[in-house]
């Protein structure tokens, strides 16, 4: 069984402010840096950096070595990464003294990808090898129907939610991964309960995790419901906290852990990144998280 993640490759640009600007403000800046990103590469990362071989298929522009470098650096392979001309997917990120983020995306190349080159890469995988997919690439509808044909495990965090995932066939999907706004834009529940009813109504053969911010994260599946709650530690940077959940998380279910315990995995995991800045440089090592006490 092999592991693709078919996503995004993007640099960050980090601001530290005092508060998040608001209409019309202007306000100076205390710090910027430049930090690799993206909800795949992060992804990606997270998924290596707890033990899982991960192929990353996605395009890079002609400022991208260092997000290819990233990618090797941390052990993801970058056979199916190709660069191209123009700008790579790019973020302004500010991050205020709480450690809260908001976040403008711009896609780049991320952007480019093609129906062509979703073929080249999914010849390479067979049935119930895992795809991992987020909402940052261009033809997601396409890579979804084409990794379901061949039989391959398709897991979704659908982020950023936007009109682009209505041509989707979510039907397909095996597990979905999403917050709590990303639950109401899927089902138009706003209750925990009620989100995980609605997508247990409408996909019925999905399992989902449901992260909820301080209260931790849900799991379903046809067995039931399994909560977790966080552990408490001060935020410095939340911009990789979903990414590095969601990895370390699809980690546990790969090495056949019990549901319980890989929501604990992903939760010690989220809250050491949360407790450093960047993105990818904020995602520990897996000995790190079996390590730490918390």
């Amino acid at each position: 069984m092999k592991v693709l993640n078919f996503g995004s490759l993007n640099l960050d640009y980090v601001y530290q402010v005092e508060s998040i600007l608001i209409p019309g403000e202007t306000q100076a800046s205390k710090d910027r840096k430049t930090f690799c990103g993206g909800k795949g590469l992060n992804q990606s990362i997270a998924l290596a950096k707890a033990g899982i071989p991960v192929y990353h298929a996605g395009m890079i522009g002609e400022e991208g070595d260092i997000l290819l470098e990233t990618c090797r650096d941390n052990g993801v392979n970058t056979e199916f990464i190709r660069k191209i001309q123009g700008p790579s997917g790019h973020t302004v990120i500010q991050v205020d003294k709480d450690g809260q983020n908001c976040i403008l995306l711009f896609g780049g190349a991320n952007r480019s990808i093609t129906r062509e080159f979703v073929d080249q890469v999914l010849e390479n995988f067979e049935k119930e090898d895992i795809i991992l997919l987020q909402n940052e690439i261009s033809e997601l509808d396409y890579v979804i129907d084409r990794a379901y044909e061949k039989g391959m495990t398709i897991i979704l965090n659908p982020s950023p939610y936007d009109k682009g995932l209505e041509k989707c066939d979510l039907s397909k999907v095996s597990l979905f991964l999403v917050n709590e706004i990303e639950g109401y834009q899927i089902t138009g529940e706003k209750e925990p309960d009620k989100i995980l009813s609605r997508i247990k109504e409408i996909y019925p053969d999905a399992r989902v995790v449901l992260t909820l911010g301080g209260d931790g994260s849900v799991f379903q599946d046809h067995t039931g419901i399994y909560s977790q709650g966080i552990y408490k530690v001060k935020a410095v940077d939340t911009t990789a906290a979903g990414d590095t959940f969601t990895g370390y998380f699809i980690s546990s279910l790969i090495d056949g852990l019990p549901v319980e315990e890989g929501l604990k995995l992903a939760a010690k995991a989220s809250a050491i990144a949360v407790s450093r800045p960047g993105a990818t440089a904020s995602i520990p090592m897996k000995e790190e998280v079996l390590n730490t006490i918390l």
